[in-house]
Parts: C-alpha cells; sequence; structure tokens
C-alpha cells in the first residue's frame, strides 16, 4: 500500500503504485480502477473535482465508473514546461489538498497549482523552484512544505511567505494541521540526517521542537505522506522508514510510539475512532 486517502467512513487505497481500491463497511475492498499506462500513482484524494490521482510525469486522473480518466486541463496549466526534478527525471504529481473553495495539487518540482472551479480550470501559485514536498489546506489558509521552509498562504496561495524562526534546519517534507497548531518535519536535505518534527501556531510565529515521547532525531526524512493529523482535533500521527508509528492526542505536545518492526511506513492516515 502506497497511499491513502479518506471518504469517512470508507477508504482510498493505492497497492503497489497501479491499482485503485475502495473500501465500505458492507462490500469490502474493490478494484476500482488500475493505472495501465506505465505512470506510477503517488497519491489519492477525495475533493469537489471528484476522486483524484496524482501520478508520475505529473499527471492528474479521475476515478469514474469505466476506470480513469485524465484531467485534461491540468495537462495545460501555465508554466508547465518547466516543471523538472534536481536529479533530471520527469516530475510528480505528489499531494493533494483542498479548502471550501479550492482544489490544490502539488508538484515536486512544480509548485502548487490550484483550481477554484472544481478542476475545470488550473493555474500556478507558488515559484515553482520553492520546490514544495507537500501542500495542505484549510479554510482559507494553505501550507506548504518546501525545501527552503514553510510557505504559508493566507490568501488561497496569492501570495506566501516562508516560516523557519525555531527550526534546526530549513529543508520541510511533512506538514500536517492539528486543531490551531501546525505540525511539520524538517531535516538538514533530502537525503535525511537530523530530522525531526516541529509544531508552531497555525497563524504564525516561531516553531517548536516536538520532544516528549520522541527520540533526539531520526536519521530519515519523516515523509510527505507520512504525516497526518484530524485538523478540527487534537489527534496526529506519523510513521517512519525504519517501522516505527507514534501518535498524540494533543496537538503534538507530547508523543506515544504505537506501533515499531513494520516495514518502511510509506503512509498514513489519521481518521475518527
Amino acid at each position: 500500500m502506497t497511499a491513502l486517502g479518506a471518504e469517512y467512513p470508507d477508504l482510498w487505497a493505492i497497492l503497489d503504485g497501479t491499482e485503485v481500491w475502495k473500501t465500505s463497511s458492507a462490500d469490502g475492498w474493490t478494484l476500482k480502477a488500475a493505472l495501465d499506462s506505465g505512470l506510477r500513482a503517488n497519491v489519492i484524494a477525495d475533493t469537489r473535482a471528484g476522486y483524484l490521482v496524482g501520478t508520475s510525469e505529473a499527471h492528474l486522473f479521475r476515478v469514474a465508473e469505466a476506470g480513469l480518466e485524465r484531467v485534461d486541463p491540468f495537462e495545460h496549466v501555465e508554466g508547465r514546461d518547466d516543471w523538472y526534478t534536481p536529479w533530471g527525471g520527469p516530475p510528480d504529481s505528489r499531494s493533494i489538498s483542498e479548502d471550501s473553495n479550492t482544489v490544490y495539487v502539488n508538484v515536486h518540482v512544480g509548485g502548487v497549482v490550484r483550481s477554484k472551479d472544481e478542476g475545470v480550470t488550473w493555474e500556478p501559485t507558488i515559484d515553482v523552484d520553492a520546490d514544495v514536498h507537500r501542500v495542505w489546506a484549510a479554510d482559507r489558509a494553505v501550507f506548504a512544505a518546501c525545501a527552503r521552509g514553510l510557505a504559508m498562504s493566507e490568501h488561497r496561495g496569492d501570495s506566501w511567505t516562508y516560516r523557519t524562526e525555531g527550526m534546526h534546519a530549513a529543508y520541510c517534507r511533512a506538514v500536517a494541521l492539528c486543531g490551531d497548531v501546525i505540525l511539520v518535519s524538517a531535516s538538514t536535505g533530502p537525503r535525511g540526517g537530523s530530522s525531526a518534527l516541529y509544531r508552531g501556531a497555525a497563524a504564525g510565529g516561531a516553531f517548536e521542537r516536538c520532544r516528549t515521547g520522541l527520540p533526539e532525531w531520526f536519521e530519515d526524512n519523516i515523509d510527505s505522506l507520512c504525516l497526518d493529523a484530524m485538523p478540527r482535533e487534537g489527534a496526529a500521527a506519523f510513521g517512519t522508514q525504519d517501522g516505527r508509528v507514534f501518535a498524540s492526542q494533543d496537538q503534538g505536545a507530547s508523543w506515544a510510539e504505537v506501533a515499531s518492526g513494520l516495514p518502511a511506513v510509506r503512509c498514513v492516515l489519521v481518521m475518527p475512532g
């Protein structure tokens, strides 16, 4: 399982980067669609634009009755020809989020693309070279974990500011809103090293290191889809490359290890109990 998405109380999942499955309490798991074009599915999300699947080569698909249909307007976003990866490969549609008005898709490396009309049209927001790894939206605020810090917009992506105060390093990989607190992972670079989790007021200000219940450092990055939280509650969780899962019930003020000995964690989803 490489990605999870919620349609409460049901779940969506991507298996092996190619198959899209859905579960319900009545029917169990059902195969809904599969990629047959050599692409890799990275993320799935239930949005007002439909059940969207972001893939390798920076494509976007919608789950339909007949399978996956490509979101053609996404193929023609202004600036698309400038998308890239640092290692020279094709970019990825890496994460998806939405607020009450707008759907956001994070392209790595291609910034954050948004749609205000349920996927009919798409437009760029943050600078491509911000190197965004995860986008998270709530109400009018949008947060993006970037290579140079946490980018924040209070105007649905019209303008952005960077927050790094209190962090030991600026390379951010994951972000999640937990109540009125924003959680973000930071390390010294893309290969990890001195990786840690931080918490700060969603409205702004300095970050503080999450320490209670956590090791001093994590060797690898806490990856983009491996941190999740309940935006309107205090619950949060994250998983690690060495197979551990940590959970918090107080907006990240304290943590407890709730699982260990797992394979490398690829994705985490927090749902109501």
